[in-house]
């Protein structure tokens, strides 16, 4: 079994399993890498997450960026 990295992609927002502190749950991913930024859309706070962290604790997609492929 193979552990293939989970496609994210600029601009995808995504649900984590804890919300901010300022109650909101949303996150839009501005830097990709090892670590992954992503900006609260309630607040607009920017963190950094492991990308194994991160693989871990979505919840699901709200929507995807402009750059990740049609289904």
């Amino acid at each position: 079994m193979t552990n293939t990295p989970l496609a994210l992609y600029l601009d995808d927002v995504v649900v984590l399993r804890k919300a901010h502190p300022c109650g909101g749950d949303a996150w839009r991913i501005v830097r990709l890498g090892a670590d992954i930024g992503v900006r609260c859309t309630t607040c607009g706070r920017r963190v950094l997450i492991a990308r194994s962290a991160i693989e871990r604790d979505i919840k699901r997609f709200t929507a995807r960026g402009p750059l990740a492929p049609a289904d």
